[in-house]
């Protein structure tokens, strides 16, 4: 799979994590810096089922829209979800597309009468950035800052500065001191050893024990999808069967029992790449063989992994997601006879807009899958 396509373990992860209104709130809380964030009520955010990504862009990020009233005021967070490898310069150009496209949807749905009136107001449209790359995000911030001879014009020309969350940035100690879902997914949700994913799951043991019954879950159930690719079959299974049975009372426990399964695997791929590395050597040369036998089983350990992982992980999630919102899984049996990555891709973000059970139902009928 490309460096730069969605994985699967943090598009649709990430959809599921902060299509729940309280986490999202606490994102903004914990990491924007801005006195209206203390306006916004969990209960006030109503999530739209609605996605504005450009086909151009469908395979590198996904979309999160809110909208809140606020003093009377409709405003509108539009929420980027970008998992490209390498920075995209045109950022601050593929949000004012965005942007642009929601209120023209807004205007079509509103009456030639009501647009007509001299009050009528667009809503403010706060536009963010989620990137979980590795290099530091330089792409223009401020939107005049993309334009030729933008400088010339002061406030004559349009401008807009979004709202950037560069995880890699956030200091592990900051995160750690949090303690809440946010800073624990920001925590783990890099590309790390499985030595250093030991060491972060035991400092996210307070933060665990504290978030909602509701997010304990929803973060099981992720923690499941950014594992997998980490994992070979039997290790998979082992960790599922954790968290499948761990309640939040027993966060301690595991969290330690992950842990022991994580060691093993790191001891038996010591030995495995120890003793494949011998064999190599008989013909090569003891140094190169160990080399070149642990780099050929990496990479075909990782392509196969993610595979095998793609499809099941996917279907585990929706299935927990159905039964966390609408406590009723009977469509799964439907759903597993898709054999295509992108219909189910699709289905699941259905699963995530829905608001019911019947909506989701009616979503699934037009799809043709009943």
């Amino acid at each position: 799979m490309p460096e730069d396509r969605v994985h699967h373990e943090h598009d649709v992860g990430y959809k599921y994590i902060f299509s729940h209104k309280e986490t999202f709130l606490e994102l903004l809380r914990g990491f924007v810096k801005e006195d209206w964030v203390n306006l916004i009520k969990s209960e006030d955010l109503i999530l739209i089922d609605k996605s504005y990504i450009l086909e151009d862009f469908s395979e590198e990020e996904s979309d999160i829209v809110y909208k809140v009233n606020l003093g009377g005021r409709d405003v509108i967070f539009y929420f980027l979800l970008e998992f490209q490898s390498r920075v995209d310069y045109r950022m601050p150009m593929r949000l004012l597309f965005y942007i642009v496209e929601i209120w023209r949807e807004i205007l079509k749905n509103t009456s030639k009468k009501e647009r007509r009136r001299k009050d009528f107001k667009l809503p403010s449209i706060i536009p963010m950035v989620l990137y979980n790359g590795k290099g530091r995000w330089t792409a223009c911030r401020n939107f005049r800052d993309v334009l030729s001879g933008g400088e010339l014009f002061g406030e004559n020309i349009i401008d807009f500065r979004y709202i950037l969350f560069d995880i890699y940035r956030y200091d592990e100690n900051n995160l750690k001191a949090m303690a809440n879902m946010v800073s624990t997914v920001f925590l783990l949700d890099k590309e790390i050893s499985r030595e250093d994913l030991i060491r972060r799951l035991r400092l996210t043991v307070y933060a665990l024990k504290k978030i909602t019954p509701e997010q304990f879950d929803i973060l099981k159930t992720w923690l499941k999808g950014i594992m997998k690719p980490k994992l070979d079959e039997k290790s998979r299974v082992e960790v599922e069967e954790i968290l499948e049975k761990a309640s939040q009372r027993e966060v301690n426990s595991m969290v330690s029992n992950l842990g022991k399964t994580i060691e093993n695997i790191v001891r038996e791929g010591k030995t495995k790449g120890l003793e494949e590395g011998r064999k190599e050597g008989r013909e090569q040369g003891i140094k190169e063989g160990i080399k070149e036998g642990r780099k050929e089983g990496k990479k075909e350990g990782i392509k196969e992994g993610r595979k095998e992982g793609r499809k099941d992980g996917l279907l585990q999630g929706l299935e927990k997601l159905l039964g966390i919102k609408f406590s009723d899984t009977s469509c799964i049996g439907r759903i597993k006879k898709i054999d295509d990555e992108d219909v189910l891709n699709s289905v699941f973000e259905d699963a995530v807009k829905s608001n019911s059970i019947g909506e989701f139902e009616e979503k699934l009928r037009r799809r043709k899958l009943n």
